[in-house]
This record gives structure tokens, sequence and C-alpha cells, in this order.
């Protein structure tokens, strides 16, 4: 197990990576332009758990309406996504991913072989997410999704955590892959139930491939202040989610989405914008994230009124000067 142990890097190493990373995802932190562009994408889950032949209208559709890429479903680590990042690339879509980790898998268990499984599996999901073509994979691959002890982390579920993020995090450094932990909502889990838990635990990890995600959704359940939660954590973000208060269409809730567009704009984050909402085409992530009833008039209605709403809230959010 000896993944598990912090390893001792070289000087040389780790400020090789540090380098790419700040490269890639915070060179951003400048003062916004008239003619700077955000990044737009959509996640195929309102759609779809994988990959399929089914998706390539939907995806021609996104790029139509004028996405620049959408979010790939990591739950099947045997696809062929090399093939899929040549669809991709002929499309002139980008792409960023998402998985997850179950209890089988869990990176917080007691049990150290399960420890290293979580390990092993978020290294094959970094591996497809850099055959993809994608340097993101966003997430919540620390713990398993929707299982409980009865009480809050523990100090050793705590320390585990750190253990099994860092070693996927200089895993992440070696395909130029960002980490980015997501937090989820104390229904969902119970160890990273806020923004400033998931940056305390990327400081802990303290790998520069390893940063947070913001998302709207878990934000209006957990945090008191969203404009504080953004700007205290400015240096950690780095992709950000639109989700709507019942992950329907975003702007039509009651998401808090002026503080949110103007504290963003407050960092100078540039990065993606990328819209998760969940409907009832899949009864397995319907269930999963708890969908019982149509909250909108078709997939590419939301698609097309969420790329409208994020382009106008951002557009009009922004500062002058």
């Amino acid at each position: 197990m000896g993944d598990l142990v912090t390893s001792n890097r070289s000087a040389n190493q780790a400020e090789a990576a540090k380098s790419a990373f700040w490269n890639r995802t915070t060179s951003h932190r400048k003062p916004h332009t008239e003619n700077e562009l955000m990044k737009f994408g959509m996640n195929l889950l309102l759609w779809s758990g994988e990959m399929n032949e089914g998706l390539i209208p939907v995806m021609e559709s996104l790029k139509t309406m004028g996405y620049d890429g959408i979010e790939v479903p990591l739950y099947n680590y045997d696809m062929d996504y090399k093939l899929w990042s040549s669809r991709l690339d002929d499309l002139g879509l980008e792409r960023t991913a998402v998985t997850i980790r179950t209890a089988e898998n869990n990176p917080i268990s007691p049990d150290a072989a399960i420890r290293q499984l979580a390990i092993d599996n978020n290294r094959r999901a970094i591996d497809c997410v850099a055959d993809v073509g994608s340097t993101m994979l966003a997430g919540p691959f620390h713990s398993a999704l929707g299982e409980f002890t009865g009480v809050g982390p523990t100090s050793d579920e705590w320390k585990w955590g750190v253990e099994v993020m860092r070693a996927t995090a200089e895993h992440a450094a070696t395909r130029n892959v960002t980490l980015a932990i997501e937090c989820l909502n104390r229904f969902e889990n119970y160890f990273l139930t806020t923004h400033y838990e998931s940056a305390r635990l990327a400081r802990e990890v303290d790998h520069p491939s390893c940063r947070i995600m913001y998302d709207t959704f878990h934000a209006n359940i957990e945090e008191k202040n969203v404009r504080d939660t953004i700007v205290d954590n400015r240096d950690m973000i780095a992709h950000v989610h639109i989700s709507e208060n019942d992950r329907s269409t975003p702007g039509t809730g009651s998401i808090r989405w002026e503080e949110t567009f103007a504290a963003l704009h407050e960092i100078n984050y540039d990065q993606w914008l990328t819209v998760e909402s969940f409907g009832l085409s899949l009864p397995e992530i319907a269930a999963a994230t708890k969908i019982w009833r149509r909250m909108y008039q078709s997939e590419e209605q939301l698609a097309r009124d969420a790329l409208d709403f994020m382009k106008s809230s951002w557009s009009s959010s922004r500062p002058t000067v």
C-alpha cells in the first residue's frame, strides 16, 4: 500500500507540476477585457450516463447552439475515449469530464485495499480524461456517493482522504489533468459538504493539480454567503457547475445568480461555466439525483435556454470601469 504514504517528490518535479497547473488554469487570473470570452459547457448526463452513438446529433445541436464544449460522463473506463476525442474534434467541441466513487472503491474506507482500489480507479479515470482530449476531471471522487455512517468525517477518514487525493493528484500531473473536487450537500455525502471543506482538503493535499469545483446547486443548500465563499476560495476554484435549485433550467429558480456571477467576475474567473441539469430520460440517473417529475419542455429547450441565460447573465454582471 505504498501509494497511500505521502511521497517525497523532488523540488524539480513539484515545481514543474506547479508551473504546468498555473499555465493551464490560473494564467487567467487577470482583469477581464471587453473581448474576453467565457467557455460554456453542457454536462451530457441530461441525456446519457456514457458516450454513445445516440449522442452525436445531441452534440451537433449543442455546437450549433453555441456551446464551446461538453462534459463527458466517466463511469465506464473501458470505452475507446481516443476515438471519442477524434469525434469531438471533428464536431469542434472541447471537453471536461466528471466521475464519482462508490462504496466499492471508497477513498475514505477503513479498508486499505478499498482505498488502494479508489486510487487505481481515480488513475484510470484520469487516463480516460487524457485520452478524450481533456485536461479537467471534476466530481465527488473524494468519497463514496450516497454512503453515510451516521456521523461526520473522522480524523482518520480525513487523513485517508488527503492521502488518496494526493496519490491521485500526482498521477494527474503526469497526464496534464487538473482535478476539480466537488463538495456535495449533506443529503448526498458527509465527507465534504461545503466549498470551504473541499478547499481545505485541496490545500492539505498540497499539490498544484488538485483544486476544487464551485457548484451552484450545492452552494444554494450549504453556503450562507455566496460571495464570500467564492472570494475566500478564489485560489482553489478551477471549474464551475451551473445548476438550478431544482436541477432544471438555470435561471428559472431561486439560485442567487446575481451574487454568483458578480463574485466570479470579482475573482476574474474565466474558465468553464458548465450546465449540470438532470431529467427523467435515464431512470438510473433520475433515481440517483432524486428527480421525480419533468421540469422542462425538452432537453434541447433546457440546453438552449441555459446557454442564453449564462451568456446574458455573465455579460450583464460584468463590473463597469
